[in-house]
């Protein structure tokens, strides 16, 4: 048998090694992300098995999965064995993920704490590549009655109009808002910029008895609360 030639198909494994039969008889717990990613891309080449490709693309990223969300479909079809339905393949089932995780921090009906907001906003601005400011708006049971984006901007910064975020919150007739913004630098620390909207936007809160609880600086896997710190 010439062994050079010889297909490194998945159906030639012992069945306790295949992943879908794994996910069957062992429950998706037991997969690695690797034998994930497998299943959704189906087959390998003729010198490479579905899971070694599927470990050769998660190594390129540091086996992180928050970085492989953000590979485009050029991005996979890099990879030697990865076509464009596979690399569509891939990227339909991270944003799945990412909206199954938005859904779930939604059904929360109060937020009391900066946690919860972070589970709320890192799926909508966590990982973006530039700037927007978002803002929550609460009654006075600390629900939800509004998330709304404010502002967008650049890899640097964003603008807020003050006057437009009090229009809503008096509209809705909320009783405190939350400001957030995310950093695409991956930095936590505010700066000036940020410390300066938190004041004017306090300031403004105050003269229309709506309280501003507190402003997240969000990144990836991380974020910074101005309430928490105690600079509110």
């Amino acid at each position: 048998m010439n062994y050079e030639n010889k297909s490194f198909s998945i159906k030639s494994w012992a069945e306790d090694d295949r992943p879908r039969e794994k996910l069957l008889l062992k429950g998706k717990s037991a997969l690695s992300d690797a034998e994930l990613i497998a299943i959704l891309i189906g087959s390998g080449s003729r010198s490479e098995s579905a899971v070694d490709l599927s470990k050769r693309i998660l190594n390129s990223i540091d086996n992180n999965i928050n970085k492989l969300g953000k590979l485009s479909v050029l991005d996979l079809q890099k990879f030697k064995g990865i076509g464009e339905a596979k690399a569509i393949s891939i990227i339909t089932a991270i944003e799945l993920g990412r909206r199954r995780r938005l859904e779930g921090a939604l059904e929360l009906s109060k937020i009391a704490s900066s946690q919860e907001v972070f589970n709320i906003m890192q799926p909508i601005i966590g990982e973006l590549q530039h700037e927007e400011f978002w803002i929550i708006y609460l009654n006075n049971s600390n629900k939800v009655l509004l998330k709304e984006q404010s502002s967008k901007g650049g890899l640097t910064g964003t603008l807020v109009d003050v006057r437009l975020v009090f229009k809503k919150a008096i509209e809705l007739f909320s009783t405190g808002i939350i400001l957030c913004h995310n950093h695409p630098s991956g930095k936590l620390q505010p700066s000036n910029a940020d410390k300066l909207i938190t004041s004017k936007l306090k300031s403004a809160g105050d003269t229309l008895d709506i309280k501003v609880l507190d402003h997240l600086i969000i990144t990836e896997n991380a974020y910074f609360s101005f309430a928490d710190e105690n600079l509110m």
